[in-house]
Parts: structure tokens; sequence; C-alpha cells
């Protein structure tokens, strides 16, 4: 480790950490979210229902979210930069032992087992790294990583498309297991930074090493409920929002084009929402169960539109939806991982990041398949999208019991400067009220 600093350099190598963990959230979940293409094929192939072939992804989706933990344990003791070069390798070997199944069986171990465990080692230290180099821009940095996300869906469904129209999903597969490979040199990137909060050793044990003790803080296990409930409807787009599109009428390029058009509003949401979040005009908490609640609302639409006249349409109200759903669940993304530090601290956010990716893999496991099922026993994914729509207005609503997530009006002091790294919400900037006699009687108050 380096020499500790007086704090978060906010800049500097740390926006060299930023690109890596732009790759690194690209080459995983932007991977994920254009894997749904394949699903139909991967159906046709072995002759299994959509709730079978749901699994493969499913399973990737948990296996990468519980195993998080494990990963962020690793990076605790040994460091990020070789934990997720391991993670690449382990990632890469999945796809590639993939392309070469024989059954669906072969793809659960492939992509569910090996591919998930090797995202698991590499996108919870790459992200927890980062919200270590920044302090007031950290919002806007993870927002700037996380925008790997729609960029690779938006460069990835169009052309993972063509790939399988060209070469078919086993030569599909095994192009991707190449692509991957690049999260080795993203891990090589994360140069280690020591702080003043961090502890002085390394956490001895397991249950110290994988931060379960960050559940007795009230405000994180609120959070975490809150993080639970939505992760069983957030990734259920990731796996059938293609399939959607190809339900209601439109043909592959243009259920690509719905998955794009997804993944520009996520792209540009969540650069916007960062920056608008670090100006701290509204509290975090309050931002996170808004646009919470936002994605439910755009996620129900998506499951409402009704189904085009031909192959040949664009899908008009579909791809509206779906950029309202990008949009929404893009400004979600950054806040989830900006409010870390303020719940736990900057000493515990690489153990708090691998814990929400575990909380999230409840849904990530569930959500998928029963999707699968109502969309067999339906005949369409409607059900599905409202299904995962109650599951996200849910937590948005439990989101409501954080700190400072509804307005309040109280006498409050001058935030310090900086900030402390504590574990407690970082604080909002006063309203000044100015009375009649002038700057020297100023009443300050939060509301």
């Amino acid at each position: 480790m380096s020499p500790k600093t007086a704090g978060p350099p906010d800049g500097g190598w740390g926006w060299v950490v930023a690109a890596a963990a732009f790759s690194v959230n690209g080459l995983s979940y932007g991977v994920l979210r254009s894997l749904g293409l394949a699903l139909p094929d991967l159906a046709e192939h072995f002759d299994r229902s959509a709730q079978d072939t749901a699994w493969v992804s499913a399973l990737a989706l948990a296996v990468q979210q519980a195993a998080s933990p494990v990963g962020s344990a690793l990076s605790t003791r040994w460091g990020a930069r070789p934990v997720v070069m391991a993670g690449g390798v382990l990632t890469s070997l999945g796809f590639v032992f993939s392309a070469f199944a024989q059954s669906l069986l072969h793809l659960y171990l492939g992509l569910g087992l090996l591919a998930g465990c090797g995202w698991a080692l590499a996108f919870a230290p790459a992200l927890g790294t980062l919200s270590r180099y920044f302090s007031r821009r950290r919002v806007l940095a993870v927002g700037l990583a996380l925008t790997g996300n729609g960029a690779s869906s938006l460069l990835l469904a169009p052309a993972l498309q063509l790939l399988l129209d060209t070469f078919g999903w086993r030569g599909a597969l095994l192009l991707l297991g190449a692509v991957t490979f690049h999260l080795t040199p993203c891990g090589a990137l994360l140069r280690p930074l020591a702080l003043p909060g961090d502890p002085p050793a390394p956490p001895r044990g397991p249950l110290a090493a994988l931060g379960l003790g960050l559940f007795k803080r009230r405000a994180f296990s609120v959070f975490a409920l809150g993080t639970a409930l939505i992760g069983g409807g957030y990734f259920i787009p990731y796996v059938h929002l293609a399939p959607h599109a190809l339900d209601r009428g439109l043909g592959g390029y243009g259920a690509a084009l719905v998955v794009a058009v997804a993944a520009v509003g996520d792209a540009g949401a969540r650069l916007v929402c960062g920056w608008l979040a670090d100006q701290g005009w509204v509290p975090l908490p309050r931002l996170l169960a808004v646009f919470g609640a936002l994605t439910g609302l755009g996620l129900l639409a998506v499951g409402l539109v009704p189904s085009v006249g031909s192959d040949d349409s664009w899908g008009a109200s579909l791809l509206a939806a779906a950029g309202a759903y990008g949009l929404s669940a893009g400004s979600y993304a950054p806040l989830v991982f900006g409010v870390l530090p303020g719940l736990v601290g900057i000493g515990g956010v690489v153990q708090a990041t691998g814990l929400v990716m575990m909380l999230m893999s409840l849904g990530g496991l569930l959500g998928p398949p029963l999707s699968g099922f109502l969309r067999d026993e339906t005949g369409d994914f409607t059900a599905s999208f409202l299904m995962c729509s109650s599951f996200i207005l849910s937590g948005s609503f439990i989101y409501m019991g954080l700190p400072r997530a509804l307005p309040s009006c109280h006498p409050a002091s001058p935030p310090p400067t900086p900030p402390p790294e504590r574990g407690e919400l970082l604080p909002v900037p006063t309203v000044v009220l100015l009375p009649p006699g002038g700057p020297q009687s100023t009443v300050e108050a939060t509301c």
C-alpha cells in the first residue's frame, strides 16, 4: 500500500481508476444485459422453455452478486489489483467453456458459475476502489464508471445480434470470451490507496472480512432491505427486455434497438444524476427513493405497451417506455453506491459494496426465472413486468426510512469542510434565511 494521504485525492489517478471501473462495468453488466438476445436461440437449440433458459442469465447474475462479498474480502486482504485480474481470467474461461456446451447444464456451469464468479471478483473491488479515490465528486465518478453498462449495451446489443446471425450462438459466446478477457488489464490499473479511515490491519476471521458487522447499523439495515426488494425486479429487463420486444411484434434488430435505447438513456442519466447528487441540493437518500420509484413506474409502462402491427414497425411506444425506464434506472444506479460511504464510512465501503451486490443477488436469482415462468403461463411478459415493477416500488418505499429521505425543517449547524467520513450521511447544504436586521442575525435551517 502507498503512504496514507490526508484524504481521497478527488482526481489525479482516480480518473484512471474511473476509466478502469467503466470498462469493468461494461464487460460485466453490459454483457449480461445484451446476453438476453441469445436466449431464444438457446431455447430453440436445446428445445427448452423460456423459464429454463432464463436460468442461464439468472445464475450468472446471482453468482456474480452473491459472491461479491468474497471478492470484497479478498480485495481487503490482498488488494483489488490481483483480485480483479483473476476475475477477468475466470470470466473469459466461462464463456469459452460455454461455447462448447452440449446441454443447458454446461451453460449453467460455464456462464452461471465460472463467468459469475469472475464477475464477482472484478466488479465490487473495482467500484469500491473508485469510491476511495473521491469525496466531493464521488457520485459523479461512480456515475461515470456505471455508464460503462449503457455504453457497452449500446455497442454489444446490435453487435451480438450480428454475431448470432453470422456465427451462431457458439461462435458468439467464443468471441465474447475474448472480449471479457480485457477485464484483466483493467484490474492492473487499480493502484492501491491508503486513507486515514482505514483499519490498522486487515480484518481477521471470515465474518469480519465479509463485513457482516455493518448490519448492526440501523441505516444500513434499512438500506439493505430496500435494496434486496428492488433486486427482485431490477434485473428482469436485463434478461427479458429483448424477448418482450420480440413478443410485441418487433424483429431481431428492432428488439436490439429497444435494448440500445434503454442503454442510451441509462448511460446519460448516470452522468447527469451523478453531477446532480454531488451538488448537494437534495440529500442522497431522498434521490435514491425518488429515482427508485420512477424506475418501477418505467417498467410498469414497458409491460403495458401494446403489440406493434408488423415486424417492420419500429414500435414507438415500446421505444419511449424503454427510454423512460433507462433514464430512471440510470439515475438510480450511481446513488446506490454513492450513498454507501455516508452509511458505513470510507473504511468499510469496499465491504459494503460487496454486501449490496449479495443482497441484490437474491432478486437476481429469483426474478428472471419467475418472469420466465409467468411468460410460459400467460403467453407474454406483461405479468412479468408488472411483478418486477411492484418489487421495485416496494423497495423504494422502504428507502423512505433512511435518514434525510423525507423532507424536514429543523435548525442545523453549518457542515464542516471537508465533511467527515465516519459512517454518517454527509451533511446537506443549509438554506440561509436573512431577516430584515441583516446577516448578523442569520438563522439557519435545513429543509
